[in-house]
């Protein structure tokens, strides 16, 4: 799950720099592009600290079933 979200960062960020390119005025792309890699380790930061902490934790699991469970009696 981990290696999923590392490969959807490195997309996003790929993204990212080809529309800071097209968007960003001449002399500080370096700078956006600074800026937005910055954010874009946050973001991967903050996303490893919640696989980490859904995979110690059975919470997701029940919620997971517990929308399940409620969509399977509503259909029966």
């Amino acid at each position: 799950m981990v290696v999923a979200f590392v490969h959807v960062q490195c997309l996003l960020f790929s993204v990212g720099r080809r529309l800071q390119r097209r968007l960003a005025p001449r002399g500080q792309e370096g700078q956006a592009s600074a800026e937005y890699a910055l954010v874009l380790l946050g973001a991967a930061a903050v996303a490893l600290l919640v696989v980490g902490w859904a995979s110690r934790t059975n919470r997701v699991g029940r919620l997971l079933d517990g929308v399940l469970d409620q969509l399977l009696s509503r259909v029966r």
